[in-house]
């Protein structure tokens, strides 16, 4: 009985030792789980903290940023204030400043009304000077049927001219003194040019040339006519000069000029075409002895004369006034040999009034200024030939050379006394002079 009360409360026993057992553990599930839940909960709470403190962040930067823009603006809107009030302050007195522009409204209006000719003056010239540049290149048509007698083409400008005329397509009749100068220019052209001998201070030459001439040209006439030739020689002082001396160079000059254009001008006529005479720079200002300055003063005038008289019947006349260029005109050797020929015909008493070293100083000053000035480039002269003979309106002048357009045509409409101190300074002075 004992045994059986022993067992029973032993069974009692363990049944509330695992009573307590299981209490015990579902007290540490329980009390883990609220752990867990308050460990979750904790956890979504940082997270949920973390999230809201970004969004400050995010919030204050934007806040910051607005805060920025906003002091910018009222930066700008106080420096606008301060342009307006300072703008005011410069403005002042609203009428004086409005007076002040009518007055200068005024003021202007009347300048304009007192240099309105002056504008208008103006405005002419640049239009007249458009105008003439697009006259001056114009030209003519049917070169190929056109024909231009040129003399003085042994050598120099008329030589190159005839070349240039032939390439262009002109029938050219060249006028050469020699047979040697005609076939060397023959061996050069094209088979439109012919060469036929002439001497221009011959009137029976020039007359055979004529005869020739008119067989060649037909009915067509003779469009140009170019009196090229010339000679310079003798030059120096006048006293140095006989007679014959100075018709030595008119005839050519001068004479053979005036020859050859009034027996070609029937032809001339007919075409109703170009005189071109060609003159110098010397025939606008006589900075030499002899009859060169004096031929070329007389071409420039019978070109002069003969324009006026016969522009009626559509024949244009132009003169070409050549600068120094190194041509046989120019040539030294030449120059020097005809000085000291014309010194050694001279008089005891005149060359001793000169002195022994006159010459070689005359001499030594003539190598100096035609080393100085003389261009080597004469397609400058021919190229005016060409342009008076093709152009559609030619010009009256032509100054060829930078020597002519600078120094010898500004000197030729200064005073007289100007050109006279100038040759003192250059030129030597006689031993005996006052």
């Amino acid at each position: 009985m004992l045994s059986r009360l022993l067992k029973e409360h032993q069974a009692k026993q363990n049944e509330r030792k695992e009573l307590q057992e299981r209490r015990r553990r579902e007290a540490i599930s329980a009390a883990t789980c609220l752990t867990e839940a308050l460990v979750d909960h904790l956890n979504v709470g940082v997270a949920q903290a973390y999230v809201n403190q970004r969004k400050l962040d995010h919030e204050v930067k934007t806040l910051q940023v607005q805060a920025s823009q906003f002091s910018k603006q009222t930066a700008q809107w106080i420096s606008m204030v301060e342009g307006f009030n300072q703008a005011l302050k410069e403005i002042g007195d609203v009428e004086n400043w409005a007076r002040s522009i009518e007055m200068d409204m005024r003021t202007i209006a009347t300048a304009l009304e007192e240099n309105a000719w002056l504008y208008i003056g103006a405005t002419l010239v640049v239009l007249w000077f458009i105008v003439w540049l697009y006259r001056d290149s114009l030209e003519i048509e049917d070169i190929s049927n056109k024909y231009v007698f040129v003399t003085g083409c042994d050598s120099g400008f008329g030589n190159l001219l005839c070349k240039k005329l032939d390439r262009k397509g002109f029938r050219v009749l060249a006028g050469c003194l020699t047979e040697k100068g005609a076939d060397d220019l023959k061996r050069v052209a094209g088979p439109y040019l012919k060469t036929v001998l002439l001497d221009v201070t011959s009137q029976d030459s020039i007359q055979n040339a004529m005869e020739w001439t008119k067989k060649e040209v037909g009915d067509k006439g003779l469009w140009g006519i170019v009196n090229n030739a010339g000679r310079s020689l003798p030059m120096g002082p006048s006293e140095w000069m006989r007679v014959e001396d100075f018709h030595s160079t008119l005839k050519v000059n001068m004479n053979g000029v005036i020859a050859m254009t009034m027996t070609f001008l029937p032809l001339v006529k007919k075409a109703r075409g170009r005189i071109v005479n060609v003159a110098s720079v010397l025939g606008r200002v006589a900075a030499n002895g002899g009859g060169y300055c004096i031929s070329k003063f007389a071409v420039e005038s019978f070109s002069d004369c003969l324009r006026r008289d016969i522009h009626y019947f559509g024949i244009n006349v132009c003169i070409i006034e050549p600068g120094f260029f190194k041509t046989a005109v120019t040539s030294l050797d030449p120059l020097e040999r005809e000085l000291h020929r014309l010194w050694n015909q001279l008089s005891p008493e005149v060359r001793a009034s000169y002195g022994d070293k006159y010459l070689d100083k005359y001499i030594k000053v003539q190598r100096l200024i035609m080393n100085a000035v003389c261009d080597t480039d004469l397609t400058k002269v021919t190229s005016c030939m060409e342009h008076a003979l093709t152009a559609a309106y030619p010009r009256t002048r032509y100054s060829a050379g930078w020597d002519a357009k600078f120094l010898w045509i500004p000197l030729s409409y200064m005073p007289s006394c100007v050109v006279d101190i100038g040759l003192w300074l250059v030129l030597p002075r006689p031993s005996k002079s006052v």
